[in-house]
């Protein structure tokens, strides 16, 4: 299965805590900071939940 990259671009400071929590469930802990996921449908959900914080590249 493929990979994506995900990279915290925007700050989490005056998001909704659904966001935040979403964020933390990526791996997310701080800006620019990057994971690599497999490219699922329930992983492609919560990056289009914060889609303006984040960037995501293929792998």
């Amino acid at each position: 299965m493929s990979q994506i990259a995900i990279k915290q671009v925007k700050s989490r400071i005056n998001c909704p805590a659904v966001q935040k929590r979403t964020l933390d469930a990526l791996g997310l802990r701080k800006m620019n900071h990057t994971v690599v996921k497999e490219d699922t449908p329930s992983i492609r959900g919560m990056v289009k939940a914060v889609h303006h914080l984040v960037e995501v590249t293929q792998l």
